[in-house]
């Protein structure tokens, strides 16, 4: 599996990837991704600010997105019933809108993509990477656990809906 930035050409495989995922999440009976996001606006503006990464499958085809933000994500300035592993609010580095193709599931694209962003983070000079996902997300909270990361507690979205935080030391 190889990685590259996504472009705007790989838009309509995206929503698919993104749909594909909101079907999954709703078999677990939460409400996380049910209201149509990541929509194409949040795509197309991640790919305009360079921030969107495929790993595609060796026939080329795209197996699975993320974003991978190092400029802060306000959402994680405050942490409850927990604690951040690092202290300094500015020195991490954010995943967030993962998502992998039914044609890639239970190849390891998740966790490839979880160690593409601890290498792209480290490039940067960061000191960790922070996700968060829903609390019933059990499927992203085992990938994650699995891969390194360590439950911190609960942020708040924009909106006010909790999601359980982690996050990597680099």
């Amino acid at each position: 599996m190889q990685f590259r930035k996504a472009e705007p050409a790989d838009v309509p495989v995206l929503l698919d990837i993104y749909e594909e995922g909101r079907r999954s999440i709703r078999t677990f009976g939460i409400d996380q991704w049910q209201n149509g996001y990541p929509a194409e606006s949040d795509v197309r503006e991640d790919i305009a600010r360079n921030r969107l990464w495929l790993i595609c499958k060796d026939d080329g085809q795209i197996g699975g997105v993320f974003a991978f933000i190092d400029d802060g994500e306000p959402t994680y300035d405050r942490i409850y019933d927990g604690a951040w592993l690092t202290d300094d609010t500015q020195a991490y580095a954010a995943v967030h809108r993962v998502a992998v193709s039914l044609s890639a599931r239970g190849t390891g694209a998740a966790g490839r993509m979880m160690e593409k962003a601890v290498e792209m983070a480290a490039e940067l000079g960061r000191t960790s990477v922070r996700i968060d996902t829903h609390e019933g997300n059990r499927a992203m909270r085992g990938m994650l656990e699995k891969n390194g990361f360590t439950y911190c507690g609960i942020i708040y979205l924009q909106n006010g809906d909790p999601r359980v935080a982690y996050e990597k030391r680099l």
